[in-house]
């Protein structure tokens, strides 16, 4: 069984986490929607566990998770103003954008096609922890295909193989973000959420 810790106090989560993540290992953290499992994106044994420990297929990409705005040139080539005013105006929340992803950092998420898709969710924990040790390569913590458990415990009974648990409490799933391509001359909505279309067109515009 995975190694519980809570994640309160907040200091002492993030710490132990760091350490997890530096030695190359995978952590599962609360989000603003469902638990997570993470890793370093430069780790590539990391990221592989991850695949592994879901049971996932080799091709699907991992999202990367970041602290704030300022992070997006961490792993995006994307400096168009547009990006940058969606971020800013979105974030931290719920919108997902899908730009251009620097390399070699995003080659070993599962992408093919240089791409990547960035969020800087509403949780603190993750926040500061990405503060931290920079951008973190999450995705739903759950075997693949299978609904993700919400309590820390069941997470790690689903993947014992895991390094660290951060117990943040039932975690229920918020609602999912707002997915956008942004690899075009004009957005494109890929999943419909909480952020419309519209006033993704006119901050893009601006």
């Amino acid at each position: 069984m995975a190694r519980l810790i809570p994640a309160e106090p907040l200091d002492e989560a993030c710490i132990e986490a760091l350490m997890v993540l530096r030695s190359g290992g995978t952590v599962v953290l609360p989000t603003d929607t469902v638990y997570g499992v993470g890793a370093l994106p430069d780790r590539p044994d990391a990221i592989a566990a991850i695949f592994a420990l879901k049971q996932r297929p080799p091709g699907m990409h991992l999202a990367v998770l970041l602290a704030g705005s300022e992070q997006l040139p961490l792993v995006s080539t994307d400096d168009r103003p547009g990006v940058g005013a969606l971020a800013r105006a979105y974030w931290p929340g719920a919108l997902t954008m899908v730009v251009r992803g620097a390399t070699p950092l995003v080659a070993g998420l599962g992408e093919r096609d240089g791409t990547v898709g960035v969020r800087c969710p509403d949780h603190q924990l993750v926040r500061s922890l990405a503060r931290l040790v920079g951008p973190l390569a999450v995705t739903s913590a759950n075997h693949h295909g299978q609904p993700t458990p919400v309590t820390a415990p069941e997470v790690a009974e689903q993947l014992p193989g895991v390094d660290l648990v951060i117990d943040g409490g039932r975690c229920a799933g918020g609602v999912a973000s707002t997915v956008v391509d942004l690899l075009g001359a004009q957005p494109r909505i890929l999943r419909a959420g909480p952020v419309d279309e519209a006033t993704i067109a006119r901050i893009w515009g601006t």
